[in-house]
C-alpha cells in the first residue's frame, strides 16, 4: 500500500478565502496508509480508526446515491462499495499524522482512498496513477478531493488531498488557478535562520474556527482589514519567500504576525499568546497561524534560530528549512 504525506499550508490561512495567494507543501515527517491490521498493531488504535472510516464510507455511498453531479463523478472515479466492504473487514488508516493539528490528516486519508480504489475504467486512471497531471486533469482531481474531504470539514477546497497525493509544493494564485512550484533548492539551504513548526500540543477542530471567521467577516471593518491589509501582506510573504529574499520576508512575516495577533486572537491558543507577543517584541523570531489555528502547530520564522530556541525554551520546535536571513 502507498503511504501519503502530511502537508503544511505555509501562507494563505484565511486570506485565501478572499482570493489571496496561498503556498502549501508536502511535509515528509508524517504520513499515513490504508492497511489491514496484524496482531502487532495497537488494537485500540486500529478499532478507533476503523470506526472513523465507517461513516466516511457511508458518506461516499450517500453522495453517489444522491444522483447529483458530485455523485456521478464519484461513481465514475471510485469503487466506493469495495472500500466500504473492506472497512467492514477491518481496514484502518495507519497514520502518524496528528489529527487536529493542521497537517492534513484527512487530506492524506482521501489521497489513500483515491489511490487504492480508483477505477481502471475512469478516463483519467492512467494520468492519476502515473501522476502526470495536465491542468484539465488537475481540476478533475481537485474536484474529486473536494467532494471526498467535505465529509470531514463541511466543505473543502480539495487542496490538502491534492498536495498529499501529488507530493509537490503548490501555489494557489489570486485567480484560483493552481500551479506546481519548485522549492527543492530550499532543501540544500543552510543558515542561522529557519522556518519552523511550534507544537502547541493541543488538537483543534477546523470547522468551528472557519465558521467563527466567516461570522467575523460579516463585520465590514474586519472585512476591510482582510482585503486591504491581510491579503497584500500574505502575498508579499509568498513572493519574498519564493524569490529567496528572506530579509523582506522577515519584515513582512512580522507584519503578518502582528495583524493576526490583533485580529485573530480567538485562533491563537491562550497559553501561546505570551510567546506570540514575545516574538513581536523580539528581533529573533515571529509566529503565525498554521491553517485554522486554535491549537495544533504554529509556524515560526527565525532570523536567529539559536536565539529563538532560547526564547522558546522548553517548547517543541521542528525546523522545516534552515535559511540565511541577512
Amino acid at each position: 500500500m502507498n503511504k501519503f504525506l502530511s502537508k503544511i499550508l505555509l501562507f494563505g490561512e484565511y486570506s485565501v478565502i478572499f482570493n489571496s495567494k496561498a503556498l502549501t507543501i508536502p511535509y515528509p515527517l508524517y504520513s499515513g496508509e490504508l492497511i489491514f491490521p496484524s496482531p502487532s498493531f495497537d488494537q485500540g488504535k486500529v478499532k478507533e480508526s476503523n470506526a472513523e472510516l465507517k461513516p466516511f464510507a457511508r458518506y461516499l455511498q450517500s453522495v453517489i446515491q444522491s444522483g447529483s453531479e458530485d455523485g456521478e463523478l464519484l461513481e465514475k472515479a471510485l469503487d466506493v462499495d469495495t472500500f466500504a466492504f473492506e472497512v467492514g473487514e477491518g481496514l484502518f488508516f495507519n497514520s502518524s499524522i496528528p489529527q487536529g493539528y493542521g497537517l492534513g490528516s484527512s487530506g492524506a486519508l482521501c489521497a489513500c482512498v483515491l489511490d487504492k480504489y480508483l477505477k481502471k475504467s475512469f478516463d483519467n486512471y492512467e494520468s492519476f496513477q502515473n501522476k502526470v497531471i495536465s491542468k484539465e486533469n488537475l481540476s478533475s482531481l481537485k474536484n474529486i478531493f473536494q467532494i471526498m474531504e467535505a465529509h470531514f470539514h463541511g466543505s473543502s477546497s480539495g487542496i490538502d488531498p491534492l498536495i498529499s497525493f501529488l507530493e509537490v509544493p503548490m501555489i494557489i494564485n489570486e485567480d484560483g488557478k493552481i500551479d506546481q512550484v519548485d522549492l527543492s533548492v530550499f532543501n540544500q539551504m543552510t543558515g542561522d535562520g529557519a522556518l519552523f513548526l511550534l507544537n502547541t500540543k493541543r488538537a483543534r477542530r477546523t470547522e468551528p474556527l472557519v465558521n467563527l471567521f466567516l461570522e467575523k467577516c460579516k463585520n465590514e471593518d474586519f472585512k476591510n482589514v482582510l482585503l486591504n491589509q491581510l491579503c497584500p501582506i500574505n502575498n508579499h510573504c509568498i513572493d519574498s519567500f519564493i524569490r529567496g529574499n528572506f530579509s523582506d520576508l522577515f519584515t513582512d512575516f512580522k507584519k503578518l504576525s502582528q495583524l493576526q495577533f490583533d485580529h485573530f486572537s480567538p485562533m491563537i491558543p491562550k497559553l501561546f499568546q505570551q510567546y506570540w507577543e514575545l516574538g513581536l517584541k523580539s528581533d529573533h523570531f515571529a509566529l503565525k497561524l498554521c491553517g485554522a489555528g486554535g491549537g495544533g502547530f504554529l509556524i515560526g520564522f527565525a532570523k536567529d534560530l539559536k536565539q529563538a530556541k532560547k526564547e522558546l525554551s522548553g517548547l517543541d520546535l521542528k525546523v522545516i528549512w534552515n535559511l540565511q536571513v541577512n
